[in-house]
């Protein structure tokens, strides 16, 4: 063990927020810049989810939340819905960021312009941006044009591209476990797409029906491909060459019931946040998957913990192990550890899995910091939901609020609107709505009263 790591605090604060970062940032909302370049990727992504670039409005309420030195300044990928931002703002009175519109296409110029060195062009795209005086820069991610951002304001990032691009790397964090003696799936290499035959019959050998094929760096699904059948070579899918962008990609072992004994699964996922000298876990979801283990949701605290003593203690060990390797690439910001934990036959404690790490603002760090600044003490229930008709924000808010469901920080329970994506008619299609109560069952009540709440009919979506 190093003399950092030895030095390296980590923290468990088991629903209290860590002390957030004391800086004053402008952050640039540029989640679909995830994938460091891999258009192919990105293409896919906005393919799959769609209404993608109102997704970044999830960060206004939380920006001031996670920086706490004030006057931010949030870069979004398409104008803020007004009707939303007023109920965050009055009724939850929540501090709001300043907001600026740079659009993703813009954003790919910008970074263009700033590789070819055309000054005039930066400084008008830059508009509006360069007289907030902010001494920080952060993204999503922190890719080579968030770094040249930097470099023309002469302000600095939180964390570097090699940084963010290391630990946001599957393979990477999979070695590294291995290293450490953790466990680990079941993995083969695949260099290009003509191996993925063969690491599925080496997987099916070892007692496998199933397997994932996982790029280097993926989000929300995309760069994860689910292989169904081991046996029969001809049900492989065609794996689309973006997946081998960073290397080669990691065939693994599918682990589901009924393969090498076991007899249920789970998908707990911790909170983490990492300064420049400590790993903090500030919080234990369990998520909500879709049959391909898509995700749709969280709930916090995982209502199955208490059945298995030791298993907190367990994901902990591991996490800091994890944490520890995440803060040594660089990395520093909001992180989530995703796990897997398996029951088997005649095993009375569960064996616990580093799935992977996602290093930047997540789809669980929302509802998180949020939940817990409202009711540290309580439970939270996030959900994609797609509206199968349409309505205004307007409507919607009025749905909630007209029967006493609606949240508002008095109540301590209640349904929070905490982001809504727009189709072209300008219309709420998809929304994230966060359920805050005291306890597990109170939240997934208050989801059944948004259904009924809601006239029209409803489908839950991924992520």
């Amino acid at each position: 063990m190093t003399a950092l790591e030895e030095d390296l605090g980590f923290v468990d604060t088991r629903g209290q927020l860590p002390p957030m970062w004391p800086r004053r940032v402008r952050f640039f909302a540029n989640l679909l810049a995830l994938f460091y370049g891999n258009e192919a990727e990105t293409q896919s992504l906005t393919n799959e989810v769609g209404e993608i670039d109102s997704y970044s409005g999830r960060l206004i309420p939380i920006l001031n939340l996670l920086f706490r030195g004030g006057d931010n300044l949030l870069i979004l990928e398409r104008e803020p819905d007004e009707a939303l931002c007023r109920y965050l703002r009055n009724d939850l009175g929540l501090s709001l960021p300043e907001l600026r519109v740079m659009r993703h296409r813009d954003y790919v110029a910008l970074g263009e312009h700033l590789a070819a060195n055309r000054t005039e062009a930066v400084v008008a795209s830059l508009d509006g941006i360069t007289q907030h005086d902010a001494a920080w820069v952060d993204g999503y991610v922190t890719d080579d044009t968030l770094t040249r951002v930097a470099e023309h304001l002469g302000v600095r990032t939180i964390t570097t591209t090699s940084a963010s691009r290391r630990g946001n790397n599957k393979l990477l964090l999979h070695q590294h476990l291995a290293s450490q003696n953790l466990p680990t799936f079941d993995t083969v290499l695949a260099e290009s797409t003509r191996d993925v035959s063969a690491c599925a019959r080496e997987l099916a050998s070892r007692g496998y029906t199933s397997a994932v094929i996982r790029a280097q760096i993926g989000a929300s699904g995309i760069g994860m491909m689910r292989l169904h059948d081991l046996h029969d070579p001809a049900s492989i899918p065609e794996i689309a060459d973006y997946f081998f962008y960073e290397g080669p990609c990691m065939v693994q072992g599918w682990l589901e019931p009924g393969v090498l004994g076991i007899s249920r699964v789970y998908s707990p996922s911790t909170q983490l946040f990492l300064d420049d000298t400590t790993v903090y876990a500030y919080d234990m979801t369990e998520q909500i998957l879709s049959h391909d283990s898509i995700h749709q949701g969280n709930i916090s605290p995982p209502p199955y913990f208490d059945n298995f003593p030791g298993l907190r203690e367990e994901t902990m060990r591991q996490a800091a192990v994890a944490g520890r390797w995440l803060h040594q690439t660089g990395y520093r910001g909001t992180a989530s550890i995703d796990w897997l934990v398996t029951e088997r036959e005649g095993q009375p404690v569960p064996d616990v899995f580093v799935c992977e790490i996602n290093a930047r603002v997540t789809g669980a760090t929302y509802p998180s910091l949020l939940a817990r600044s409202f009711h540290p003490t309580g439970a939270w229930l996030l959900r994609n939901l797609r509206l199968r008709i349409p309505v205004s924000t307007v409507d919607l808010l009025e749905m909630f609020e007209r029967p006493g469901h609606l949240f508002h920080p008095q109540r301590l329970a209640g349904i929070v609107p905490l982001n809504l994506n727009f189709g072209p008619d300008q219309l709420v299609h998809k929304g994230q709505f966060l359920c805050i109560g005291q306890t597990p069952e109170e939240c997934q009540h208050f989801l059944t009263l948004a259904e009924r709440d809601l006239p029209v009919e409803w489908d839950a979506d991924r992520d």
